[in-house]
């Protein structure tokens, strides 16, 4: 009875997920389906269950199923992509995890976890079939400037700054972009990472051929191999013949940003095609002689991505040849009224405004403020103030109350701010102890007589 109440219990909750999660016995007969499955395939569970696998989805085959293979092989797969026609004639893809059931040493079934990812895989493929339009068309790669510009618009002209570290970096990005070596970028986001690729691409001899950029972070491993090396049609159910961003940037650049992001077995697949120049599209047997300049970036220090098994030592070498870290604003704070006076001037000429200039207070509050989204934070924060103010100046009116903070706390001055916070401690420490002035003293890690001299210096008051 008690196994009878749990075993219904557990069909609910699977009936909770937002994944489908099917059930097979030894021979491939469905014995559980849950409802987003159901939801998947557009069939009702009542006509699944009891039925053998390959009469629901007649597009798979005993080798092409991952139910069937771990049946077959009792060995787990986890995160396979698999691509079939649904009940209704529909294709399909989802991202499968297929475990064994074993009893007593025995392989008495099967359980598989499937992520429906159709649409992510439609959209990918969408945008191979736009890039190969743009990049590729019929014969050319690039038929005109205009076509160049849209691809890669930034250059070096672009980089606003005279911080001595934001010059140091463009005059070694310049030698590397003429040169054919592999650079990569670090820095945090909104930094500015793009743009430097960019520039380095048009200042390079490849500037008039492909400019393509992937984040490796946006998708899963199984697509981003499909999108980078192509698929053959017949390799896999539903594959067709689509060629890759290799293929795409041949003669160009392939610009791979959250690189620490890529599966490691991905990154064993993409350190071959550098070593030897040539892809081979995911289905097919027949490789691919490709001509492709790699720039990389990470958002996270390379010490940290290879200590924590995120990026392979021997690419990171090989992607490593030039590196090149962008500061964060906080750490270029010099560029921040040219900054400031760069993004006004935009956003005048997009939105019809005539703001003059930024008050002193403000620029005051800029100088003194975090900044953790860099450049970009500033950028879109003098984006908003001018699409809705009139004014001609922009002063603590325009600006979120957070940044307001910075401007109390410039009044406050830093001995009252750590006045301040030294007597919260003291406080805290005295309530904790009941007012012991030797136990607070101990916890505060100060003399007694230190500690009796701050309580009456800055008029603590309580028990005491």
């Amino acid at each position: 009875m008690q196994n009878l109440f749990l075993r219904e219990n557990i069909n609910v909750i699977l009936d909770y997920l937002e994944e489908g999660v099917q059930i097979v016995d030894s021979n491939g007969m469905i014995v559980y389906y849950n409802t987003f499955a159901q939801d998947i395939d557009g069939i009702d569970r009542e006509r699944v269950e009891g039925r053998y696998l390959l009469d629901i989805y007649p597009s798979l085959s005993e080798y092409s199923s991952t139910l069937l293979t771990v049946i077959k092989t009792g060995e787990p797969i986890y995160n396979k992509e698999q691509t079939f026609l649904n009940y209704k004639g529909e294709k399909i893809t989802t991202l499968n995890t297929s475990i064994p059931i074993k009893a007593k040493g025995k392989i008495v079934g099967a359980m598989e976890i499937s992520r429906d990812i159709t649409t992510v895989r439609k959209m990918s493929e969408k945008i191979v079939d736009l890039q190969s339009r743009l990049y590729i068309g019929k014969e050319e790669t690039i038929k005109n400037k205009e076509d160049k510009e849209h691809l890669a618009k930034y250059t070096f002209d672009d980089i606003i700054g005279r911080n001595k570290q934001i010059i140091d970096i463009q005059a070694i990005a310049i030698k590397a972009a003429e040169t054919d070596v592999s650079v990569m970028i670090g820095g945090d986001t909104g930094t500015g990472k793009e743009l430097f690729v960019q520039a380095i691409h048009n200042h390079s001899d490849r500037r008039n051929h492909p400019f393509i950029a992937q984040n490796c972070a946006a998708l899963p491993a199984n697509l981003l191999e499909g999108i980078l090396f192509g698929t053959e049609k017949g390799g896999f159910t539903g594959a067709e013949d689509r060629p890759g961003l290799f293929e795409l940037a041949n003669g160009g650049t392939l610009f791979l940003d959250e690189i620490n992001s890529m599966p490691l077995e991905l990154q064993s697949k993409l350190l071959r095609v550098l070593q030897d120049k040539r892809i081979r599209r995911v289905g097919s047997i027949e490789t691919i002689d490709v001509d492709v300049r790699i720039i990389s970036a990470m958002n996270i220090s390379p010490t940290q991505a290879m200590e924590e098994k995120q990026i392979r030592r021997d690419l990171f070498y090989r992607l490593n040849v030039v590196f090149l870290e962008i500061p964060k604003l906080s750490n270029r704070k010099d560029d921040i009224p040219i900054l400031a006076e760069y993004f006004i001037d935009k956003f005048n000429r997009k939105f019809g405004k005539r703001i003059s200039k930024i008050d002193d207070e403000v620029l005051s509050i800029f100088l003194n403020y975090k900044w953790d989204g860099n450049v970009r934070e500033l950028e879109h924060l003098i984006e908003g103030i001018l699409s809705i103010t009139d004014k001609n100046v922009i002063t603590i009116e325009d600006l979120p109350s957070k940044m307001k903070l910075v401007q109390t706390e410039e009044k406050l001055g830093l001995n009252n701010i750590l006045e301040g916070k030294e007597k919260d401690l003291i406080t805290e420490a005295l309530e904790n102890w009941d007012y012991n002035i030797t136990r607070a003293a101990e916890e505060l890690k100060i003399p007694r007589q230190t500690l009796q001299y701050k309580i009456k210096k800055l008029n603590i008051k309580g028990k005491i």
